[in-house]
């Protein structure tokens, strides 16, 4: 288990009802007033920085509005309504194993949450000053440990978008642990004042643990990404890395998985570690870009240290039927074991470019794109405080700021990178193909536990 470090967060607590804090000059007063801010940064705390059991603390969104500089100037905390959870074995680092546990709508109307300690998510309205404003309750997802959220829009009548969220797993594999571990995906309507409606009969039982959900962007399908496809505990054997979903007019989906797709299997002549896929995206022309922290071994057993091995990314291009065909597979983020959790990534503005945070490493990598072809430009694009190879042990979580979520501002110009042991958003300029720091922003977030971060 990781050396905790103690949060010094223990004021937000008493500050969760309010959505500013007009009396300080550094913070933009509420009621929806035009600010100077160019964007804005929301980061989840994920409960209050506890990491025994699965229930946490309260949850809360912190906003913070972005100067033209990329800088952040804080607005303030303001309660989900729900709780917090860890489902990683109370270490605090990456505590959901997830991609998007907070996003957002394409308009930058609507933010959405995860609570995966009370099982509910929650919309916010965004203002025009990018304070946010809670749109009626948290909705139940009906499983255990909501982790991701994703949106597409609708035509449909009154209705703004989709909304379908993961859930870790169902009540009878939680105890059984992350190997054993089968969720599920079920369904909302976001409607045009930002209130959700569960949408009747779109609940789907997963044959895996999902990390992350996203649409296609047609809107015609939903992938969801595994994080322990090919596990020797997994009952259902199966070794899917992502599965595909067809969306149905009605908002359900498909009533089995239409295809999936893993780029190691189990007992691989190459000794590769099998792949848990975490953060992946949908670009252009429905490619599928995933990154795989490499962690159950070749056998389907959970690893130990030094087990570990180097991260990579894998691509796929949905095709009409919704097939998955294989583009690019196992391109490693590292070599030597010094890239070993690659879960995270965000495409550059032209779409030439993304980056993939390493969470140990405490670090991103660089890689190139032309329609679904990878290739890794920069193993060191960022640094900060982590550790690398193979001979750290278990004291590495203890070592590290730990990387988890990043997100690129809309305009392309600042990547905001949140390292889930330190409570700090790291700051970046994107600069083409490379990066260049600009500042942090602290004070705010709890040391461990944090989940979630988007940048508009």
């Amino acid at each position: 288990m990781k050396n905790l470090k103690i949060s010094l967060y223990t004021l937000l607590a008493a500050t969760l009802i309010f959505t500013s804090c007009s009396d300080d000059d550094d913070v933009i007063p509420d009621g929806g007033e035009t600010s100077d801010f160019v964007g804005a940064v929301y980061a989840m705390t994920n409960g209050n920085g506890q990491v025994a059991g699965n229930i946490q603390g309260a949850n809360t969104v912190i906003s913070y509005g972005r100067n033209a500089d990329g800088t952040l100037t804080p607005i303030g905390p303001v309660s989900t309504g729900g709780n917090g959870g860890d489902f990683d074995g109370g270490e605090g680092l990456d505590p959901l194993i997830s991609a998007y546990a907070l996003t957002k709508t394409d308009d930058n109307k609507n933010l959405l949450a995860v609570n995966a300690g009370s099982n509910t998510i929650t919309s916010f309205n965004i203002q025009d000053d990018f304070s946010l404003v809670a749109a009626g309750s948290p909705q139940p997802t009906g499983a255990d440990g909501p982790n991701s959220i994703a949106y597409t829009s609708s035509n449909a009548d009154g209705v703004k978008g989709i909304v379908y969220v993961s859930n870790i797993t169902r009540s009878e594999f939680l105890t059984a642990g992350e190997p054993a571990q089968q969720g599920t995906v079920t369904g909302f309507w976001l409607l045009e004042d930002g209130t959700l409606s569960p949408i009747g009969g779109s609940t789907r039982n997963l044959t895996n643990r999902p990390s992350a959900v996203q649409f296609s962007p047609d809107g015609n399908w939903l992938v969801v990404a595994s994080i322990n496809a090919g596990a020797a505990g997994l009952a259902s054997g199966n070794e899917d890395e992502i599965t595909v979903y067809a969306v149905n007019t009605d908002g359900t989906l498909s009533a089995n998985q239409v295809a999936g797709a893993t780029s190691t299997l189990r007992d691989n002549t190459e000794g590769r570690n099998l792949p848990s896929a975490i953060g992946f995206q949908i670009v252009g022309n429905n490619y599928v870009v995933v990154t795989e922290a490499r962690e159950f071994q070749p056998n389907g057993m959970p690893p130990a240290f030094p087990a570990l091995q180097d991260g990579s990314v894998s691509t796929w291009q949905i095709q009409g039927d919704g097939s998955l065909n294989p583009i690019s597979l196992d391109v490693r983020s590292g070599e030597g074991n010094t890239g070993r959790t690659a879960c995270w990534l965000d495409f550059t503005a032209d779409g030439s470019t993304f980056f993939v945070s390493n969470a140990i490493e405490a670090g991103l990598a660089s890689y190139s794109f032309n329609s679904g072809v990878v290739a890794l430009i920069d193993q060191t694009a960022a640094s900060g405080t982590g550790t690398g190879g193979a001979d750290n042990g278990p004291d590495a979580f203890a070592q590290t700021d730990g990387w988890i979520d990043m997100w690129i501002s809309d305009d392309g110009q600042y990547l905001y990178q949140l390292y889930g042991l330190d409570g700090t958003i790291g700051i970046y300029r994107v600069n083409g193909q490379s990066l260049e720091f600009i500042g942090e922003e602290s004070g705010n977030l709890p040391d461990t536990n944090t989940q979630g971060i988007v940048a508009i």
